[in-house]
């Protein structure tokens, strides 16, 4: 007999699991969550220990491990992407950063038509509703969500000497990034409870499993969305070396900014001349399936440290077994945090109204996947262009689900992203440069001395960037002809019973870690698919430079 769920979430990730919690908060509503990936099991150190991220992105037990498309203004090389492969997605092996973005980016949303309940008024309530902020709630913070955020220590002097030498620079501090100014220099929150990571499986999905009416499938990978005409009944996936399908009132997508639209177009729905080269039937011919692509890249600007106060000895071998134990039963030490404890978001030109580029400051100088510099000591800036008006493509390569799609970023493809790049090189070596430094720098290791001018700055980039991970904005919303999904309902255009819910739905990148604001959408797009009466708007203002300048 063939099982029906009223609904069957494809993706038990980031918004996944807030659809999770949501939906089956309905004791009469029954929830199926197919989760690709296995389960984040509460033993496993390394998704649970904040600084066990370098040992799982790229890791195959934790992560999908993308590549790119050979991007043809990065000297054809192939751009890593890591994703989820683990309950929890994403959230589950990210950064812990904790970063709304800019209610401009949200401005930027509702100015588009069909867009206006998605501006910083509407938005605001579900960001206060999903989060705990331990620094406390205010008209912009919430106190009592599922979502616990720890404010970072920032206890390293090096923290300290980056925010005054951010403040020599002529750049301001705020006392909240996510609160009501941005634009600034501050201590970032952190997705962290008490010393371990605070994922959306940990908030939202776990605390009510044990609802009779949820279910979850892990190392369930689904491979098509079944229709009857153009109406959503279900999906067919595989689990177990069985393929199985499963019928629904209704299907929601949740697979995030890469495998939705891949799923979407093996389902029928995408651009009819590229789905009809495979053979696949047109369902919904929505042309902005896989288009409009937006995602963050970001370099390091590495210092040397000449004093013995950086966290580079944490990375030696002969030092993990009492920093572990620390971790394992105290949840203290080097390992509880994620070490991006402070940053900050400027304006790299006079152009933009809000900030374009952002910077988060480490007291270790290493990479994603824990390689370390030639240096005992160093400390780092991560950086990089926040709304660049790069786009690119996520499209099928074939009628395979397991095979994975071409993703072409196009990094460094227009005038104004490399204009960004050169600004943002700049203001990070002016921050780094000032006397709040001096008694710490050992010089730069990368980009170099070497590294001067406009053209040696952007050859850099080009062989050394890699992605801050935020894919997003493939299957936007909104009601234009490369829009597909609306943003009332967030059903997919042209189509009944089939929502997305996910990064994909987002129409532009926003300034910032994306986290946050996925996690926000999957908060309001509960209340629009239960038909719940929406969170009333918020009346709080937010600052603005240009009103500041008058």
């Amino acid at each position: 007999m063939t099982e029906h769920f009223d609904y069957v979430i494809v993706g038990g990730g980031s918004a996944g699991c807030v659809l999770a919690n949501r939906l089956s908060a309905d004791p009469n509503t029954s929830v199926l969550v197919l989760e690709a990936g296995r389960p984040d099991w509460i033993w496993d150190p390394f998704i649970h220990m904040p600084a066990a991220l370098t040992m799982i992105i790229g890791n195959p037990l934790y992560d999908w491990r993308y590549e790119s498309e050979p991007e043809p203004y990065m000297g054809g090389r192939r751009v890593y992407h890591g994703r989820g492969k683990v309950l929890g997605g994403s959230s589950s092996i990210n950064g812990m950063i904790f970063q709304r973005g800019n209610p401009m980016d949200l401005e930027r949303w509702a100015s588009d038509p069909g867009m206006k309940n998605w501006d910083y008024a509407h938005c605001l309530p579900y960001f206060k509703k999903m989060e705990t902020t331990r620094a406390g709630g205010d008209d912009w913070r919430g106190d009592s969500g599922p979502l616990i955020l720890e404010r970072g220590e920032a206890k390293n002097p090096l923290f300290g000497a980056f925010l005054s030498a951010a403040k020599q620079a002529g750049y301001p501090l705020t006392s909240d990034v996510n609160g009501y100014q941005q634009e600034g220099f501050a201590r970032f929150d952190r997705n962290i409870n008490n010393g371990r990571r605070w994922s959306s499986a940990r908030a939202y999905y776990h605390p009510v499993k044990r609802r009779k009416n949820l279910t979850l499938r892990t190392l369930a990978h689904v491979n098509r969305v079944l229709f009857e005409g153009n109406r959503a009944v279900g999906v067919e996936y595989r689990r177990g070396g069985v393929t199985r399908t499963v019928r629904a009132g209704e299907v929601i997508l949740s697979g995030g900014a890469i495998n939705t639209p891949q799923l979407l177009q093996l389902s029928g729905v995408g651009n009819p001349d590229e789905l009809r080269r495979f053979g696949i039937d047109v369902v919904s011919g929505l042309r902005g399936v896989g288009e409009n692509l937006q995602d963050h890249l970001e370099a390091y600007v590495q210092h040397a440290c000449t004093q013995p106060i950086s966290f580079n000895p944490a990375l030696k071998l002969h030092n993990r077994p009492k920093i572990g134990a620390q971790w394992l039963f105290g949840r203290t030490g080097p390992a509880a945090t994620n070490h991006f404890e402070a940053g900050g978001f400027v304006r790299g030109n006079d152009d933009v109204d809000y900030p374009n580029l952002m910077f988060h400051f480490l007291p270790i100088a290493v990479r994603y996947d824990g390689t370390p510099v030639d240096a005992e000591h160093g400390y780092q800036v991560h950086i990089g262009p926040m709304y660049s008006d790069v786009r690119g493509t996520v499209k099928i390569k074939s009628t395979n689900p397991k095979q994975k799609p071409a993703l072409r970023f196009n990094y460094l493809s227009t005038p104004n992203d490399r204009r960004e790049w050169i600004e943002a090189i700049h203001v990070a070596r002016e921050i780094m440069a000032q006397p709040a430094f001096a008694e710490f720098n050992g010089g730069e290791i990368s980009p170099g001395p070497s590294v001067r001018s406009d053209a040696e700055i952007l050859d850099w980039v080009a062989k050394d960037a890699e992605t801050a991970y935020h894919p997003s904005c493939t299957a936007k919303m909104g009601i234009d002809d490369m829009s597909v999904v609306d943003p009332e309902s967030m059903r997919v255009h042209g189509t009944e019973g089939l929502r997305v819910v996910d990064a994909s739905a987002m129409p532009y990148l926003t300034n910032g870690n994306i986290y946050a604001p996925v996690m926000m959408l999957a908060e309001k797009a509960a209340d629009l698919i239960q038909g719940n009466t929406p969170l009333p708007p918020s009346t709080v203002d937010y600052y603005r430079h240009r009103e500041q300048e008058k």
